[in-house]
């Protein structure tokens, strides 16, 4: 029998998980992807916002049980989120995130999140993960240096009149080809994360499965690879359209990866701290932020999309795919591995490092400076008041 009293804390920590998401699916995982191929006008702004709500969802489900599950448990030690904390976390995080949805600049979901579950978590009682904290950093920290390098080398790639494009694009979609074979799903394989294409396909074959996998990855790179210089002999800017919108996708199907463990990771460890008679499957917490993923993208994405894709800068095709194709790979990198990442730091540091190539063209510097300050304050402030919050409900009750 369920108390009465843990089951209402419970349906409002639900409440503030929906919320969340909707706020991330409007914010982040919903405007970031497909900014670039709008600035490339590859794509209408109310068309991106439609098709990365589904996309974000796929992703939610399929790939989004890692983060979820370090955000839940891997941030604090000694202690357990429980419902009333949640709530308290979750609302506060929302809170920031819409503020920086109303005023136009893009507050990092990842850092408000990350933020308010440390606060919330150390007023409990908890200790600091240290390792974990450090290893976040280092990648937070490594986005802007990574992301935009290779994505001002990959632009710079694209522009040399030396290589022509049926060569250079058909080279990165193999290299993204290899990313794509490689990356988990959770409906593949019986770990709680999945297993890759590459990883399943490599178990059919009657060879060593590192061997297998290797030469399936090669399989699906060559297969991209042949299919783009097809596209391009056929017609070379469509072809860069056709590419630049399957980047989008895979891009928005990361975000949905990615994101949605922000909102349902507290949710899941609220479940399990509860004393319920019944468990709640990591699946249905996917699905259910899924859903507010797919709200949030279909009616708030198309301010920010519009936002990112012509303040920061005016992106020809070639600098889209080059933003792109870093964003992925990070994205990915990310999912596997469990880090929370904000995908407005990871976007916009793809457009600033491809917009170089052209001198930084079209870019505020002003505009970004304000940009890295509300990520840094978001943090400060979710750490902050997450604290003082719980802390003031802990002394009043």
């Amino acid at each position: 029998m369920v108390d009465p009293g843990q089951l209402l804390l419970l349906i409002i920590a639900s409440g503030a998980s929906f919320i969340m998401a909707w706020t991330i699916g409007a914010g982040s995982s919903g405007s970031t992807p497909f900014a670039p191929a709008v600035g490339a006008r590859a794509i209408s702004v109310m068309r991106a916002g439609f098709i990365v709500g589904i996309l974000g969802f796929a992703g939610a489900v399929l790939q989004g049980a890692n983060v979820a599950d370090a955000v839940g448990t891997g941030l604090v030690g000694g202690i357990s989120l429980t419902a009333p904390a949640a709530t308290i976390l979750l609302l506060l995080a929302a809170a920031l995130v819409v503020i920086g949805i109303f005023t136009g600049y893009p507050i990092a979901t990842a850092f408000t999140v990350t933020g308010a579950v440390i606060g919330v978590g150390l007023a409990l009682g908890g200790t600091p993960v240290w390792p974990a904290y450090i290893e976040i950093a280092t990648l937070w920290v490594l986005i802007p240096f990574v992301g935009g390098g290779i994505a001002y080398l990959t632009a710079r790639l694209l522009r040399n009149e030396n290589i022509p494009e049926r060569y250079s694009i058909p080279v990165l979609g193999g290299v993204v080809g290899l990313i794509l074979a490689n990356i988990p799903f959770t409906l593949l394989g019986s770990a709680p994360s999945g297993a890759s294409i590459a990883a399943t396909i490599a178990t059919q074959i009657p060879v060593a499965p590192t061997i297998g996998a290797v030469v399936v990855s090669i399989l699906f790179a060559l297969f991209l690879t042949i299919l783009l210089r097809w596209d391009l002999n056929s017609d070379v800017e469509a072809a860069q359209q056709h590419f630049l919108l399957a980047l989008g996708g895979l891009v928005a199907f990361s975000a949905g990866g990615s994101q949605v463990g922000l909102a349902v990771g507290p949710l899941l460890a609220a479940f399990n701290d509860a004393s319920l008679s019944i468990t709640i499957p990591l699946i249905v917490l996917l699905i259910f932020g899924g859903i507010g993923l797919v709200a949030g993208s279909w009616m708030g994405a198309p301010r920010m999309i519009k936002a990112i894709a012509q303040d920061y800068s005016s992106l020809g095709p070639r600098r889209s795919i080059a933003a792109l194709i870093p964003s992925f790979a990070i994205a990915q990198t990310a999912v596997l591995f469990g880090i929370p990442v904000s995908f407005n730091e990871v976007i916009v540091s793809a457009v600033v490092g491809s917009g170089f190539v052209v001198g930084g063209a079209g870019m505020s510097t002003q505009k970004m400076l304000y940009t890295v300050l509300a990520w840094l304050g978001s943090l400060v402030l979710a750490i902050g008041l997450g604290y003082g919050t719980m802390w003031l409900v802990q002394v009043v009750l």
